[in-house]
């Protein structure tokens, strides 16, 4: 009995191996390939879990990469590169974005044929102040200029004013909800030619449409040379009475708006309503600053109708050839 215990032994060993060996062949082969790296998840991201090195191998192996997951076609799959790309944005950054911003407009760009609003087509404005409206010693002469080509005379005094103002080549401000007279000025200076009342009343009208509950100030109209002169002697900015350069004011056909508590978009506003009308020749701007005003002469042009444009006349050939239809 003692002699044959070791090869019992040995019996049960070969047998104990022999019922293992099949266990191990059916090993999965994903199994294996975890044995060695990283794992993935189905999004693509690392675990970082290691798991221990498959007996008989060295830990120096390189693990077989995980096969990509695949896209739905609704989200594109996100690598680790767009993670670190979409990090956070420095706050010195996001300000500056913040300001540019704010410095302009997005404006929705349409189609010049259908008129219709192109989706994702901005384009972004600047809103630029116009720059002010400054005299010039050429300006006044050319004010001078005008007054003459249109037939005004200055008003010589009060009784050469009321004369003119009773036979109706003056015409009272048009006051309104939308635009008064400065209180100091006397009943009989309230008063300017009729294209220049016309001109009065259109601004004051764009201008309260734009700005609700804004009023527009005359602060003056019509002069006389007298008063002029009289002027010169407390006012040394004020213009001569005589002259080549002699005030716009004694014909009647200019006025001055206060811009004493307009708002800078109300200023800038009105600077763009008037450079078209002085491109057309139709008035010319001074802006003054000490009385802080829009020193405005408004010419007869100002309610002339458009002149049509003349057509080409047609050459006989064309004649008859529309005749021939």
């Amino acid at each position: 009995m003692r002699s044959s215990s070791p090869i019992a032994v040995l019996f049960a060993l070969a047998f104990a191996l022999a019922s293992i060996a099949p266990a191990v062949a059916a090993t999965p082969s994903h199994a294996k390939r975890h044995a060695h790296g990283h794992t993935a998840d189905s999004k693509g991201k690392t675990s970082g879990k290691k798991a221990a090195p498959a007996a008989g191998r060295s830990r120096s192996a390189k693990a077989p990469a995980p096969n990509k997951p695949k896209s739905t076609g609704k989200f594109k799959t996100q690598t680790s590169s767009t993670r670190h790309a979409r990090g956070r944005v420095h706050p010195a950054a996001r300000a500056a974005s913040r300001r540019l911003r704010n410095k302009t407009w997005p404006r929705l760009a349409s189609n010049d044929e259908t008129g219709k609003v192109e989706s994702g087509n901005f384009q972004s404005v600047h809103l630029a102040m116009p720059p002010p409206l400054r005299g010039s010693h050429e300006s006044l002469v050319h004010q001078n200029e005008m007054a003459e080509a249109d037939g005004l005379e200055r008003i010589l005094d009060d009784s050469d004013l009321n004369d003119r103002i009773a036979s109706g080549s003056l015409v009272p401000v048009p006051v309104s909800s939308a635009l008064v007279v400065n209180t100091d000025l006397p009943e009989n200076r309230r008063y300017c030619r009729p294209w220049t009342a016309k001109f009065l009343a259109d601004l004051s009208q764009a201008h309260a449409a734009r700005f609700a509950r804004a009023t527009l100030e005359v602060t003056s109209a019509v002069r006389t040379v007298e008063y002029q002169r009289q002027l010169r002697h407390i006012n040394g900015n004020a213009a001569a009475a005589d002259g080549d350069i002699a005030s716009p004011h004694l014909t009647g056909g200019t006025i001055d708006i206060a811009k004493a508590g307009m708002s800078a978009r109300e200023i800038g506003w009105i600077r763009a309503w008037l450079i078209p009308l002085e491109q057309q020749g139709k008035i010319d701007v001074e802006e003054e600053f000490r009385q802080s005003c829009f020193h405005i002469s408004v010419y007869k042009s100002y309610t002339e109708p458009k002149a049509p444009e003349k057509s080409a006349p047609l050459n006989p050939a064309s004649m008859l050839a529309a005749h021939g239809r």
